[in-house]
C-alpha cells in the first residue's frame, strides 16, 4: 500500500469512527430522548452564560428556523430554557438546564477521552506534528466547505510554520 493509499485509508476510518463512536458513547440510556445533533446544540449552547440564539446558529451554522425546532424539543424534554431579553424583545437567550448541564458534560468526557487517547504516548514533538496535521485538514475544510470570509479559530498551516522560525 502507498504512503497516499494509507494516509486515505486512515482519514476515512478516522471520519467514520468518529462519527459511529460518537453516537454509541452520548446516546445512553439517560440520553435515548435526544440525538447526536441535539447533543451538539447542547455543546454550542454550553454551561457558561446564556447564549442568543443568533449566536448558536451561527455557531453550528444552521438556520434560525432549525435551531428553534431543535430547540422547542429540548425545551420540553427539559435540556434548555430560552428567555427573552429584557433591553431588547428580540433577542432569545438559551440557556441550560441542570439536565442539559449533565447531557454537556457527558459529550465533554467523550471528547476529553478521544483526545487523552490521541496523545497517550507522544513526545511533545510528536504533540506539535499531530496539531500541525490536523490544523491543516481543519483549515482545508474551512476553505473548501465554508465561506473564506469567515475567519478560522484556527491558526493557519502556513503561520504555525512561520512561528516556528
Amino acid at each position: 500500500m502507498t504512503l497516499d493509499e494509507n494516509l486515505n485509508e486512515l482519514l476515512v476510518q478516522v471520519f467514520k469512527n468518529i462519527l459511529e463512536s460518537e453516537a454509541k458513547y452520548l446516546i445512553t440510556e439517560e440520553f435515548k430522548d435526544i440525538s447526536v445533533n441535539d447533543m451538539h446544540i447542547i455543546e454550542a449552547v454550553g454551561v457558561a452564560e446564556p447564549k442568543k440564539m443568533s449566536e448558536i446558529a451561527k455557531s453550528l451554522d444552521i438556520t434560525m428556523g432549525t435551531l428553534t425546532k431543535a430547540m422547542d424539543a429540548l425545551e420540553k424534554k427539559g435540556y434548555v430554557e430560552r428567555k427573552r431579553s429584557v433591553d431588547d424583545k428580540r433577542v432569545v437567550k438559551a440557556f441550560l438546564l441542570e439536565k442539559g448541564k449533565t447531557a454537556y458534560y457527558h459529550h465533554e468526557q467523550f471528547h476529553r477521552q478521544i483526545m487523552e487517547h490521541a496523545k497517550d504516548g507522544l513526545s511533545e514533538q510528536e504533540m506539535t506534528v499531530l496539531i500541525y496535521a490536523l490544523a491543516k485538514l481543519v483549515d482545508y475544510f474551512n476553505i473548501v466547505y465554508w465561506d473564506e470570509t469567515e475567519e478560522s479559530q484556527y491558526q493557519s498551516w502556513d503561520s504555525i510554520k512561520e512561528d516556528d522560525r
